[in-house]
């Protein structure tokens, strides 16, 4: 009893030493259809391992210094097999580290979650499998196929499609599919699609029977072709329809015509580059998202307080008078942030501005002086420096102090002209843009190989800050490279940065704001079909 008492003592010991292994399914490929458990997971890991059916998109959200181990998991090639797979799992959990192991779909349909448990059990490595959502069910639904439906059927099988060495896929019932299932989703099987086409058939399905398959479902790249069981083998190779894809046998493919509706949306099948600062990006990224695009975070700015002891001096200086002051204007949302964080750095009391007049350049510049209890006095038509000057030049008097909380890099037209009108202007830099190249070397890889459709630019900054980050990736010709590529830009003074390269401008906002900017990329729509020769 006593020496049972102590290799259980040994073992937790052991235990206690070792890290945790999170199996998790990262969903179909849509980043958002990941588990709110299975993002958890993501954010507590030293190191996660991954394959090519994970969205890349998820790995953003791993804490800083996390290592990331891509395993390939390619039809025809594995960059490690899975037996190295499940050893690597055990040997990181052993020294003691957090693993995630991300897995396309859900990680026990056909995902093999099984065997790496069963190695992880073997080695007393504490383990947690997380479900996620399975392309068997999310893809057709991506693609307007439920595979359920009252009308049709109320029977679901989800079967392999690819034939192992050990003959799995050979020792299916393909009788009992052909009479007893309504609806079939094979996975990993467009290589064998002829001769599943060929058994169902053999076995009693119509050779009219409807088919679909959905390549890349819940991707950018989706695209959907159709056919029945006689026709859809010469269809897809017709089309080099490639893996991965899904694919759907059953009446329920006919209400595709009439169900599909991600292909409705207006950037369905486009991706699109977010040059903006990440602390300022949320807003485009999910406009975005939200008409069926996919954004790509490539923040080339990155905004922080001045570096500098002089200016810091002179913004400090000027927040000590600000009693003073008979205008104060805010020409971005930025400035207003950065000018508030000061303000509490230094402890100073908002109510040292009771005597001036407040202006913000626009409305989301106003909205976030109204979150810290402030309105503004005047919003100009329009939200260029030229209009907010002839919103209130008619209000200005002679000698008058007027406090400008800017960026390092603010044009100086509005401070310039404010003095020659007789003024006395305080410009302070609040804030100022430093150029961010992190994770570049995907959206280079994007650009190259026509993976990124359309950029958009929300300053003049963010257009020298891509192209200088681009040369710092090794880009040649960065302007050449954006050539090859629609451009969306928000306002006038950002035009002009574009044309002075030589850059077409594809979609122009209406208004120099977020919304607008989005707004004008909804012209251009895909119809998710897949062009058949």
């Amino acid at each position: 009893m006593d020496q049972e008492k102590q290799e259980k003592q040994v073992k937790q010991e052991n235990q206690a030493k070792q890290g945790k292994v999170f199996l998790v399914g990262a969903g179909p490929g849509d980043p958002k259809l990941i588990t709110i458990r299975g993002m958890e997971a993501i954010g507590k890991a030293d190191v996660i391992v991954y394959d090519r059916l994970a969205s890349p998109r998820l790995l953003k959200y791993r804490q800083p210094g996390a290592e990331l181990v891509f395993v390939g998991k390619l039809p025809d090639k594995h960059m490690l097999r899975q037996e190295e797979i499940n050893q690597l799992l055990v040997d990181l959990a052993i020294q003691g580290k957090i693993v995630t192991r991300l897995k396309g779909g859900d990680p026990s349909i056909f995902g093999r979650v099984g065997e790496e448990a069963e190695l992880l059990a073997e080695h007393g490595v504490t383990y947690e499998i997380i479900p996620g959502i399975t392309s068997a069910i999310a893809v057709p639904a991506y693609a307007g196929i439920p595979v359920t439906h009252r009308d049709f059927t109320s029977s679901v099988a989800i079967v392999t499609g690819h034939e192992y060495p050990n003959k799995t896929y050979s020792k299916l019932d393909w009788e009992h599919l052909a009479k007893a299932i309504g609806t079939m989703v094979f996975l990993m099987g467009v290589a064998n699609l002829e001769q599943i086409s060929r058994e169902l058939i053999r076995c009693g399905k119509s050779p009219q029977m409807p088919v679909a398959l959905v390549r890349w479902g819940t991707w950018t790249e989706q695209a959907t072709i159709t056919g029945t069981l006689e026709n859809i083998s010469e269809k897809v190779k017709q089309a080099n329809f490639q893996s991965p894809a899904v694919i759907i046998v059953g009446e329920v493919v006919k209400l595709r015509e009439k169900l599909a509706w991600i292909e409705k949306k207006p950037l369905f099948g486009r991706r699109v580059l977010v040059t903006r600062a990440r602390s300022q990006a949320s807003e485009l990224v999910e406009l975005i998202d939200e008409m069926g695009g996919e954004p790509v975070e490539f923040p080339v700015i990155r905004l922080q307080t001045p570096s500098e002891a002089e200016t810091l001096r002179s913004l400090d200086k000027a927040m000590g008078e600000l009693e003073g002051y008979d205008w104060v204007i805010f020409t971005s949302v930025n400035g207003v942030e950065f000018f508030f964080r000061r303000l509490r750095e230094l402890g100073l009391d908002i109510r040292r501005l009771m005597k001036a007049r407040i202006v913000a350049v626009g409305p989301k510049t106003a909205e976030a002086l109204l979150d810290r209890g402030l309105i503004s006095d005047i919003i100009p038509a329009k939200f260029q420096a030229e209009d907010l000057l002839d919103a209130i030049e008619p209000e200005l008097k002679l000698g008058e102090r007027v406090l400008l909380p800017t960026a390092d890099i603010a044009r100086d037209y509005l401070p310039r002209r404010l003095t020659e009108l007789g003024l006395i202007v305080t410009k302070v830099d609040v804030y100022e843009n430093v150029l961010e190249i992190e994770d570049g070397t995907e959206v280079v890889e994007l650009l190259l190989s026509g993976g990124i459709h359309i950029v958009t630019f929300t300053s003049s900054s963010t257009v020298t800050n891509l192209i200088d980050a681009l040369t710092r990736l090794g880009v040649e010709d960065p302007v050449s490279l954006l050539k090859g590529v629609e451009i969306a830009c928000i306002g006038p003074r950002t035009a002009h940065t574009l044309q002075s390269l030589g850059l077409p401008i594809t979609y122009m906002a209406k208004e120099a704001t977020i919304a607008s900017l989005a707004e004008s990329l909804s012209g251009n729509a895909g119809d998710g079909s897949f062009p058949v020769s």
